[in-house]
């Protein structure tokens, strides 16, 4: 099932902003993995690359940075639903 924003798009809105930056996530994750798995497969098949291993643990390093970002971006929830949860 693709992911979809259901509304209008507003760049102000703090769920639109989070969504925008968890879908940014998602295809940086998707293009770390279909890059990475390709070179390795391409190293194992011909010539052994040095430098492989550096490539992906700093690219893994900077798509965990990334993600950190995202979860501390995040937005608090509505007061409303705050409310709701810890009134009887």
């Amino acid at each position: 099932m693709p992911i979809r924003w259901y509304g209008p798009a507003n760049p102000e809105e703090p769920t639109y902003r989070h969504f925008e930056r968890i879908v940014n996530l998602t295809l940086h994750a998707a293009l770390f993995s279909a890059l990475n798995s390709g070179l390795w497969v391409v190293q194992e098949l011909r010539h052994p690359w040095a430098h492989l291993n550096w490539l992906t643990l700093g690219w893994l390093a900077v798509l965990l940075v990334h993600a950190g970002g995202v979860i501390a971006m995040r937005p608090a929830p509505p007061a409303e639903n705050q409310r709701s949860k810890t009134e009887p």
